[in-house]
Protein backbone atom coordinates (compact mmCIF):
# COMPACT_ATOMS: atom_id res chain seq x y z
CA UNK A 1 0.00 0.00 0.00
CA UNK A 2 2.61 2.56 1.09
CA UNK A 3 5.00 1.61 -2.10
CA UNK A 4 1.66 2.53 -4.43
CA UNK A 5 0.98 5.72 -2.83
CA UNK A 6 4.54 6.74 -3.51
CA UNK A 7 4.01 5.53 -7.07
CA UNK A 8 0.82 7.73 -7.22
CA UNK A 9 3.04 10.61 -5.25
CA UNK A 10 6.03 10.12 -8.18
CA UNK A 11 3.23 10.61 -11.01
CA UNK A 12 2.66 14.10 -9.35
CA UNK A 13 6.28 14.74 -10.32
CA UNK A 14 7.11 15.51 -6.07
CA UNK A 15 10.47 15.32 -4.69
CA UNK A 16 11.25 14.55 -1.43
CA UNK A 17 13.39 17.07 0.66
CA UNK A 18 16.47 15.42 2.30
CA UNK A 19 16.98 18.86 4.30
CA UNK A 20 13.83 18.58 6.32
CA UNK A 21 15.19 17.50 9.36
CA UNK A 22 14.42 14.27 9.49
CA UNK A 23 10.42 15.25 8.98
CA UNK A 24 9.75 13.30 5.75
CA UNK A 25 8.47 16.90 3.52
CA UNK A 26 7.53 16.82 -0.02
CA UNK A 27 8.49 19.82 -2.53
CA UNK A 28 6.41 19.75 -5.51
CA UNK A 29 7.84 21.71 -8.91
CA UNK A 30 6.17 24.80 -7.97
CA UNK A 31 8.38 24.68 -4.95
CA UNK A 32 5.57 24.29 -1.93
CA UNK A 33 6.33 21.50 1.00
CA UNK A 34 4.01 19.31 1.79
CA UNK A 35 4.47 17.33 5.11
CA UNK A 36 3.56 13.28 5.93
CA UNK A 37 0.68 12.18 6.92
CA UNK A 38 0.50 9.40 9.62
CA UNK A 39 -1.84 6.19 9.62
CA UNK A 40 -2.11 3.75 12.19
CA UNK A 41 -4.03 0.79 11.64
CA UNK A 42 -6.51 0.04 14.35
CA UNK A 43 -6.93 -3.65 14.59
CA UNK A 44 -9.14 -5.77 17.04
CA UNK A 45 -10.74 -5.45 20.11
CA UNK A 46 -10.41 -2.20 21.48
CA UNK A 47 -8.31 -2.35 24.77
CA UNK A 48 -5.96 -0.49 26.64
CA UNK A 49 -3.24 -1.13 24.48
CA UNK A 50 -5.16 0.49 21.41
CA UNK A 51 -6.03 3.46 23.76
CA UNK A 52 -2.58 3.86 24.12
CA UNK A 53 -1.30 3.62 20.74
CA UNK A 54 -3.86 5.92 19.50
CA UNK A 55 -3.10 8.81 21.84
CA UNK A 56 0.88 7.95 21.18
CA UNK A 57 0.24 8.65 17.49
CA UNK A 58 -1.62 11.73 17.56
CA UNK A 59 1.59 13.11 20.05
CA UNK A 60 3.88 11.33 17.16
CA UNK A 61 2.72 12.77 14.56
CA UNK A 62 2.70 16.63 15.84
CA UNK A 63 6.19 15.87 16.90
CA UNK A 64 6.85 14.42 13.70
CA UNK A 65 5.88 17.06 11.42
CA UNK A 66 2.75 15.16 10.20
CA UNK A 67 0.03 17.03 8.50
CA UNK A 68 -3.03 14.98 9.84
CA UNK A 69 -3.26 11.24 11.44
CA UNK A 70 -5.75 8.76 9.65
CA UNK A 71 -6.92 5.70 11.86
CA UNK A 72 -7.74 3.14 9.58
CA UNK A 73 -10.18 1.11 12.29
CA UNK A 74 -11.73 -3.14 12.00
CA UNK A 75 -12.68 -3.70 15.48
CA UNK A 76 -15.30 -5.56 16.58
CA UNK A 77 -15.73 -4.05 19.95
CA UNK A 78 -14.84 -2.52 22.95
CA UNK A 79 -13.22 -3.94 25.63
CA UNK A 80 -12.13 -0.65 28.39
CA UNK A 81 -14.49 1.07 30.70
CA UNK A 82 -16.48 3.85 29.53
CA UNK A 83 -14.40 6.37 31.29
CA UNK A 84 -10.88 4.87 29.45
CA UNK A 85 -12.74 6.01 26.39
CA UNK A 86 -14.10 9.42 27.28
CA UNK A 87 -10.44 10.51 27.49
CA UNK A 88 -9.74 9.33 24.12
CA UNK A 89 -12.32 10.98 22.69
CA UNK A 90 -11.48 14.22 24.74
CA UNK A 91 -7.96 13.89 23.16
CA UNK A 92 -9.01 13.19 19.37
CA UNK A 93 -11.34 16.59 20.00
CA UNK A 94 -8.18 18.13 21.11
CA UNK A 95 -5.93 17.53 18.76
CA UNK A 96 -3.33 19.83 17.30
CA UNK A 97 -3.79 17.99 14.20
CA UNK A 98 -6.60 17.02 11.72
CA UNK A 99 -7.88 13.18 12.69
CA UNK A 100 -9.47 11.27 10.03
CA UNK A 101 -11.43 7.68 11.16
CA UNK A 102 -11.81 5.45 8.06
CA UNK A 103 -13.41 1.88 8.45
CA UNK A 104 -11.84 -0.35 6.41
CA UNK A 105 -11.21 -1.79 4.11
CA UNK A 106 -14.22 -3.45 2.74
CA UNK A 107 -15.91 -5.45 5.61
CA UNK A 108 -14.37 -4.12 8.65
CA UNK A 109 -16.26 -3.60 11.32
CA UNK A 110 -16.68 -0.79 13.78
CA UNK A 111 -18.17 -1.92 16.89
CA UNK A 112 -18.45 -0.25 20.37
CA UNK A 113 -18.35 3.13 22.42
CA UNK A 114 -15.39 3.30 21.02
CA UNK A 115 -16.68 3.76 17.57
CA UNK A 116 -18.38 7.57 18.91
CA UNK A 117 -14.78 8.98 17.98
CA UNK A 118 -16.41 9.42 14.40
CA UNK A 119 -18.57 12.23 16.17
CA UNK A 120 -15.35 13.94 17.29
CA UNK A 121 -12.93 13.18 14.13
CA UNK A 122 -12.25 15.91 11.74
CA UNK A 123 -13.12 14.06 8.94
CA UNK A 124 -14.35 10.16 8.78
CA UNK A 125 -15.51 7.60 6.39
CA UNK A 126 -15.92 3.86 5.07
CA UNK A 127 -15.36 1.24 2.52
CA UNK A 128 -18.03 -0.71 1.31
CA UNK A 129 -19.46 -3.85 2.89
CA UNK A 130 -18.16 -2.37 6.32
CA UNK A 131 -20.73 -1.61 9.18
CA UNK A 132 -20.70 0.42 12.49
CA UNK A 133 -22.65 0.60 15.26
CA UNK A 134 -23.72 -0.34 19.01
CA UNK A 135 -22.18 2.62 20.05
CA UNK A 136 -24.12 2.21 23.27
CA UNK A 137 -25.40 5.73 25.08
CA UNK A 138 -22.84 8.82 24.06
CA UNK A 139 -20.24 9.52 26.54
CA UNK A 140 -20.01 12.99 28.18
CA UNK A 141 -16.63 14.69 27.34
CA UNK A 142 -15.49 18.14 28.67
CA UNK A 143 -14.26 19.03 24.55
CA UNK A 144 -16.94 18.30 22.34
CA UNK A 145 -20.85 17.31 21.76
CA UNK A 146 -20.87 13.31 20.93
CA UNK A 147 -23.75 14.28 18.48
CA UNK A 148 -25.05 11.40 16.09
CA UNK A 149 -28.05 13.50 15.22
CA UNK A 150 -31.30 11.22 13.89
CA UNK A 151 -28.20 8.30 13.52
CA UNK A 152 -28.23 8.31 17.38
CA UNK A 153 -31.29 5.74 18.47
CA UNK A 154 -30.38 3.31 15.42
CA UNK A 155 -26.55 3.43 16.14
CA UNK A 156 -26.86 2.72 20.22
CA UNK A 157 -28.26 -0.86 19.95
CA UNK A 158 -27.89 -1.82 16.22
CA UNK A 159 -25.76 -0.95 12.92
CA UNK A 160 -25.77 0.07 9.75
CA UNK A 161 -24.12 -0.54 6.56
CA UNK A 162 -22.55 2.43 3.75
CA UNK A 163 -26.00 3.14 2.08
CA UNK A 164 -27.71 3.62 5.56
CA UNK A 165 -24.90 5.47 6.93
CA UNK A 166 -25.05 8.19 4.03
CA UNK A 167 -28.39 8.21 4.49
CA UNK A 168 -28.51 9.16 8.16
CA UNK A 169 -25.52 11.75 7.47
CA UNK A 170 -23.05 9.53 9.90
CA UNK A 171 -19.82 10.64 8.34
CA UNK A 172 -18.11 13.62 7.10
CA UNK A 173 -16.52 12.66 3.95
CA UNK A 174 -16.05 15.38 2.14
CA UNK A 175 -16.28 13.78 -1.03
CA UNK A 176 -19.00 12.88 -3.30
CA UNK A 177 -17.94 9.32 -3.88
CA UNK A 178 -20.31 6.32 -2.38
CA UNK A 179 -17.50 5.33 -0.20
CA UNK A 180 -14.17 5.32 0.74
CA UNK A 181 -12.86 2.31 -0.27
CA UNK A 182 -8.82 3.30 0.08
CA UNK A 183 -6.83 4.81 1.89
CA UNK A 184 -5.82 6.83 -1.24
CA UNK A 185 -9.15 7.70 -1.20
CA UNK A 186 -9.29 8.74 2.34
CA UNK A 187 -6.41 11.22 1.41
CA UNK A 188 -8.44 12.36 -1.43
CA UNK A 189 -11.29 13.15 0.88
CA UNK A 190 -8.97 14.34 3.56
CA UNK A 191 -7.47 16.85 0.82
CA UNK A 192 -8.54 20.61 1.39
CA UNK A 193 -9.90 20.23 5.07
CA UNK A 194 -8.92 23.50 6.95
CA UNK A 195 -8.13 23.82 10.68
CA UNK A 196 -7.04 27.01 12.38
CA UNK A 197 -6.08 28.44 8.93
CA UNK A 198 -3.68 25.34 7.74
CA UNK A 199 -5.38 23.65 4.74
CA UNK A 200 -4.26 20.05 4.24
CA UNK A 201 -2.54 19.24 0.51
CA UNK A 202 -2.52 15.51 0.45
CA UNK A 203 -3.73 14.67 -3.08
CA UNK A 204 -3.49 16.99 -6.62
CA UNK A 205 -6.12 16.25 -9.52
CA UNK A 206 -4.07 15.93 -12.59
CA UNK A 207 -5.54 15.55 -16.19
CA UNK A 208 -4.67 12.52 -17.60
CA UNK A 209 -3.40 12.24 -22.09
CA UNK A 210 -6.76 11.11 -22.80
CA UNK A 211 -8.58 13.76 -20.93
CA UNK A 212 -9.69 12.31 -18.06
CA UNK A 213 -9.39 13.33 -14.35
CA UNK A 214 -6.99 11.30 -11.68
CA UNK A 215 -6.27 12.47 -8.13
CA UNK A 216 -2.47 11.43 -7.16
CA UNK A 217 -1.03 11.48 -3.99
CA UNK A 218 0.99 14.26 -3.00
CA UNK A 219 2.09 13.42 0.74
CA UNK A 220 4.40 11.35 1.96
CA UNK A 221 2.19 8.51 3.43
CA UNK A 222 4.07 7.14 6.95
CA UNK A 223 2.69 3.96 8.06
CA UNK A 224 2.53 2.56 11.69
CA UNK A 225 1.49 -0.26 14.09
CA UNK A 226 1.90 -1.21 17.05
CA UNK A 227 5.43 -2.98 18.60
CA UNK A 228 6.24 -6.32 18.07
CA UNK A 229 5.70 -6.70 22.51
CA UNK A 230 2.21 -4.18 22.58
CA UNK A 231 1.24 -6.57 19.17
CA UNK A 232 1.95 -9.63 21.06
CA UNK A 233 -0.60 -8.33 24.20
CA UNK A 234 -2.90 -7.39 22.05
CA UNK A 235 -3.07 -10.33 20.22
CA UNK A 236 -3.55 -12.73 23.06
CA UNK A 237 -6.55 -10.68 23.88
CA UNK A 238 -8.80 -12.25 21.48
CA UNK A 239 -11.14 -15.02 22.20
CA UNK A 240 -9.98 -17.72 19.77
CA UNK A 241 -6.44 -17.11 21.07
CA UNK A 242 -6.72 -16.91 24.49
CA UNK A 243 -8.52 -20.11 24.64
CA UNK A 244 -6.31 -22.16 22.65
CA UNK A 245 -3.16 -21.18 24.45
CA UNK A 246 -5.72 -21.89 27.97
CA UNK A 247 -6.25 -25.26 26.61
CA UNK A 248 -2.63 -25.76 25.48
CA UNK A 249 -0.67 -24.34 28.29
CA UNK A 250 -2.60 -26.39 30.92
CA UNK A 251 -2.54 -29.43 29.18
CA UNK A 252 1.14 -29.30 29.08
CA UNK A 253 1.40 -28.29 32.38
CA UNK A 254 -0.63 -32.04 33.19
CA UNK A 255 1.86 -33.72 31.29
CA UNK A 256 5.00 -32.33 32.93
CA UNK A 257 3.66 -32.76 36.18
CA UNK A 258 3.26 -36.43 36.22
CA UNK A 259 6.49 -36.70 34.31
CA UNK A 260 10.05 -37.04 35.94
CA UNK A 261 11.81 -32.98 36.27
CA UNK A 262 10.99 -30.23 34.37
CA UNK A 263 11.59 -30.36 30.69
CA UNK A 264 10.63 -28.06 27.89
CA UNK A 265 6.90 -28.98 27.76
CA UNK A 266 6.46 -27.73 31.18
CA UNK A 267 8.05 -24.22 30.17
CA UNK A 268 5.87 -23.82 26.87
CA UNK A 269 2.90 -24.80 29.35
CA UNK A 270 4.14 -22.07 31.79
CA UNK A 271 4.36 -19.21 29.12
CA UNK A 272 1.51 -20.46 27.18
CA UNK A 273 -0.90 -20.21 30.55
CA UNK A 274 0.34 -16.94 31.25
CA UNK A 275 -0.25 -15.06 27.97
CA UNK A 276 -3.85 -17.05 28.04
CA UNK A 277 -4.54 -15.53 31.80
CA UNK A 278 -3.07 -11.77 30.28
CA UNK A 279 -5.62 -12.56 27.48
CA UNK A 280 -8.54 -13.45 29.75
CA UNK A 281 -7.99 -10.72 32.25
CA UNK A 282 -9.15 -7.81 29.21
CA UNK A 283 -11.89 -10.23 27.73
CA UNK A 284 -15.85 -10.56 29.14
CA UNK A 285 -14.61 -13.82 30.52
CA UNK A 286 -16.53 -15.74 32.82
CA UNK A 287 -14.15 -16.79 35.83
CA UNK A 288 -16.29 -20.13 36.43
CA UNK A 289 -16.02 -21.33 33.57
CA UNK A 290 -12.19 -21.31 33.73
CA UNK A 291 -12.23 -22.72 37.11
CA UNK A 292 -14.50 -25.63 35.17
CA UNK A 293 -11.64 -25.67 32.89
CA UNK A 294 -9.21 -26.52 35.09
CA UNK A 295 -11.08 -28.57 37.30
CA UNK A 296 -11.58 -30.81 33.64
CA UNK A 297 -7.77 -31.20 33.34
CA UNK A 298 -7.21 -32.36 37.37
CA UNK A 299 -9.99 -35.26 36.07
CA UNK A 300 -7.82 -36.09 33.15
CA UNK A 301 -4.94 -36.14 34.89
CA UNK A 302 -6.31 -38.74 37.26
CA UNK A 303 -6.10 -41.10 34.33
CA UNK A 304 -2.15 -39.72 32.86
CA UNK A 305 -1.05 -40.90 36.26
CA UNK A 306 -2.12 -44.39 35.07
CA UNK A 307 -1.66 -44.06 31.91
CA UNK A 308 -5.49 -45.35 30.54
CA UNK A 309 -8.05 -43.33 29.92
CA UNK A 310 -11.17 -44.41 31.40
CA UNK A 311 -13.69 -43.00 33.77
CA UNK A 312 -12.42 -39.88 34.63
CA UNK A 313 -11.55 -38.64 30.82
CA UNK A 314 -14.81 -38.63 30.30
CA UNK A 315 -15.73 -36.31 33.05
CA UNK A 316 -12.54 -33.72 31.67
CA UNK A 317 -13.72 -33.56 28.21
CA UNK A 318 -17.33 -33.05 29.14
CA UNK A 319 -16.42 -30.65 31.59
CA UNK A 320 -13.93 -28.88 28.84
CA UNK A 321 -17.19 -28.70 26.58
CA UNK A 322 -18.63 -26.85 29.54
CA UNK A 323 -16.46 -24.63 29.78
CA UNK A 324 -15.83 -24.11 26.89
CA UNK A 325 -19.49 -23.13 25.96
CA UNK A 326 -19.98 -20.57 28.54
CA UNK A 327 -15.96 -19.21 28.45
CA UNK A 328 -16.70 -15.47 27.15
CA UNK A 329 -19.24 -13.11 27.51
CA UNK A 330 -20.62 -11.55 24.24
CA UNK A 331 -20.56 -8.12 23.58
CA UNK A 332 -23.16 -6.08 21.85
CA UNK A 333 -23.24 -7.14 17.84
CA UNK A 334 -20.71 -9.46 18.21
CA UNK A 335 -20.21 -13.25 19.65
CA UNK A 336 -17.39 -14.14 21.49
CA UNK A 337 -17.62 -17.73 21.31
CA UNK A 338 -14.10 -19.29 19.73
CA UNK A 339 -14.54 -19.45 15.47
CA UNK A 340 -14.97 -23.18 14.59
CA UNK A 341 -11.66 -23.72 14.09
CA UNK A 342 -10.21 -22.38 16.90
CA UNK A 343 -13.24 -24.85 18.74
CA UNK A 344 -12.26 -28.05 16.50
CA UNK A 345 -9.06 -27.30 17.31
CA UNK A 346 -8.98 -26.72 20.78
CA UNK A 347 -11.73 -29.33 21.50
CA UNK A 348 -10.52 -32.41 18.86
CA UNK A 349 -7.07 -31.85 20.16
CA UNK A 350 -7.52 -32.18 23.69
CA UNK A 351 -9.75 -35.32 23.01
CA UNK A 352 -6.42 -36.68 21.09
CA UNK A 353 -3.89 -35.48 23.56
CA UNK A 354 -5.63 -37.44 26.78
CA UNK A 355 -7.09 -40.44 24.89
CA UNK A 356 -4.41 -41.15 22.52
CA UNK A 357 -1.52 -38.86 23.28
CA UNK A 358 -1.12 -38.44 26.02
CA UNK A 359 -0.89 -42.16 27.74
CA UNK A 360 1.27 -42.53 24.92
CA UNK A 361 3.56 -40.11 25.93
CA UNK A 362 3.68 -41.12 29.56
CA UNK A 363 4.55 -44.92 28.72
CA UNK A 364 6.84 -43.99 26.83
CA UNK A 365 8.71 -42.18 29.30
CA UNK A 366 8.49 -44.20 32.28
CA UNK A 367 7.73 -47.77 31.12
CA UNK A 368 9.64 -50.70 29.75
CA UNK A 369 7.08 -52.53 27.07
CA UNK A 370 3.88 -53.99 29.07
CA UNK A 371 4.06 -57.35 28.33
CA UNK A 372 5.82 -59.35 31.33
CA UNK A 373 5.82 -57.04 33.88
CA UNK A 374 5.37 -59.43 36.74
CA UNK A 375 8.75 -60.10 37.32
CA UNK A 376 8.97 -56.68 38.89
CA UNK A 377 6.89 -57.97 41.82
CA UNK A 378 9.46 -58.23 44.91
CA UNK A 379 12.14 -56.28 42.63
CA UNK A 380 14.21 -54.08 44.46
CA UNK A 381 14.33 -50.10 43.46
CA UNK A 382 15.72 -46.79 44.19
CA UNK A 383 13.88 -43.93 45.09
CA UNK A 384 14.49 -40.38 42.65
CA UNK A 385 11.91 -38.27 43.89
CA UNK A 386 9.70 -38.63 47.41
CA UNK A 387 7.12 -41.04 47.29
CA UNK A 388 4.49 -38.70 49.51
CA UNK A 389 2.27 -40.77 48.42
CA UNK A 390 3.23 -40.49 44.63
CA UNK A 391 6.96 -39.98 43.55
CA UNK A 392 9.12 -41.43 41.03
CA UNK A 393 11.31 -44.77 41.49
CA UNK A 394 13.71 -46.50 39.45
CA UNK A 395 14.12 -50.02 38.65
CA UNK A 396 17.11 -51.31 36.71
CA UNK A 397 17.77 -49.03 34.15
CA UNK A 398 13.97 -47.87 33.64
CA UNK A 399 12.25 -44.96 35.80
CA UNK A 400 8.52 -45.27 36.84
CA UNK A 401 5.38 -43.73 38.45
CA UNK A 402 5.28 -44.83 42.00
CA UNK A 403 3.27 -44.50 44.97
CA UNK A 404 3.88 -46.04 48.62
CA UNK A 405 0.91 -48.55 49.65
CA UNK A 406 1.71 -47.38 53.50
CA UNK A 407 1.18 -44.19 55.19
CA UNK A 408 5.09 -43.08 55.61
CA UNK A 409 6.59 -41.52 52.66
CA UNK A 410 9.86 -42.65 51.46
CA UNK A 411 12.51 -40.20 50.80
CA UNK A 412 15.11 -39.90 47.80
CA UNK A 413 17.85 -42.04 47.99
CA UNK A 414 16.01 -44.86 50.19
CA UNK A 415 15.29 -48.03 48.11
CA UNK A 416 11.55 -49.94 47.96
CA UNK A 417 10.60 -53.06 47.40
CA UNK A 418 7.50 -53.39 44.31
CA UNK A 419 4.40 -54.79 45.72
CA UNK A 420 1.86 -54.44 43.17
CA UNK A 421 1.90 -52.88 39.27
CA UNK A 422 -1.62 -50.91 38.45
CA UNK A 423 -1.16 -49.41 34.95
CA UNK A 424 2.28 -47.73 34.37
CA UNK A 425 2.31 -46.53 38.16
CA UNK A 426 4.22 -49.21 41.20
CA UNK A 427 2.91 -49.38 43.92
CA UNK A 428 5.72 -50.09 46.36
CA UNK A 429 6.86 -50.02 50.10
CA UNK A 430 10.32 -49.55 52.35
CA UNK A 431 12.27 -52.44 52.86
CA UNK A 432 12.25 -52.39 56.43
CA UNK A 433 8.93 -54.16 57.29
CA UNK A 434 8.05 -55.10 53.20
CA UNK A 435 6.13 -58.09 52.44
CA UNK A 436 7.98 -60.47 50.81
CA UNK A 437 7.56 -61.59 47.09
CA UNK A 438 5.46 -64.57 47.05
CA UNK A 439 8.15 -66.12 45.12
CA UNK A 440 10.87 -65.91 48.07
CA UNK A 441 8.18 -66.95 50.29
CA UNK A 442 7.31 -70.62 48.56
CA UNK A 443 11.67 -71.33 48.07
CA UNK A 444 11.70 -70.56 51.87
CA UNK A 445 8.88 -72.42 52.89
CA UNK A 446 10.06 -75.46 50.57
CA UNK A 447 13.72 -74.86 52.25
CA UNK A 448 12.07 -75.14 55.56
CA UNK A 449 9.94 -78.48 54.81
CA UNK A 450 13.45 -79.58 53.43
CA UNK A 451 15.37 -78.90 57.08
CA UNK A 452 12.14 -80.06 59.21
CA UNK A 453 12.45 -83.67 57.10
CA UNK A 454 15.86 -83.11 57.86
CA UNK A 455 16.19 -82.30 61.49
CA UNK A 456 13.13 -85.25 62.30
CA UNK A 457 15.47 -87.71 60.71
CA UNK A 458 17.93 -86.67 62.70
CA UNK A 459 16.18 -86.63 65.83
CA UNK A 460 15.29 -90.45 65.33
CA UNK A 461 18.66 -91.19 65.00
CA UNK A 462 19.59 -89.45 67.71
CA UNK A 463 16.95 -90.81 69.91
CA UNK A 464 17.43 -94.99 68.46
CA UNK A 465 21.16 -94.23 69.57
CA UNK A 466 20.00 -93.05 73.09
CA UNK A 467 17.87 -96.41 73.99
CA UNK A 468 15.11 -94.06 74.31
CA UNK A 469 12.96 -96.18 72.15
CA UNK A 470 13.36 -98.91 70.14
CA UNK A 471 13.73 -98.93 65.49
CA UNK A 472 10.70 -100.54 64.82
CA UNK A 473 11.58 -104.11 63.83
CA UNK A 474 9.18 -105.65 60.86
CA UNK A 475 7.16 -109.09 61.75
Amino acid sequence: MAAGLSMFGGAANAQTDNESNGVDTVTTPGGADIAPVDVLQVSGFVDDILIDEISNAIERAQNGGAQALILQVNSDGTIVDDNVVAKLLNDIANAPIPIGVWVGPTGSRFYGPAAQMLAVADVTGMAPGARVGYIGVPLKIPSADIDFGVAEETLRNGSVGLSEARALDIFKQRIDDEGIPTVTSMLQAMNGYEESGNILLTTEQVVTDDGNLRFDTVATVRFSKLSLIDQLFHTVASPPVAYLLLLTGLALLVFEFYTAGVGVGGVVGAVCTFLAFSGLSVLPTRTWAIVVIGVAMLAFSVDVQVGIPRFWTGVGLLLTVIGTAFLFESLPGTSMRPTWIALLAGLGGITLTFIVGMPNMVRTRFATPTIGREWMIGEIGTVITDVDPDGVVEIGTSRWRARTNRATPVLAGEQVRVAEIDGITLEVEPLEGAAKDYREMRDKDADTLDGDETTDETTDETTVKSGLTSPKVPE
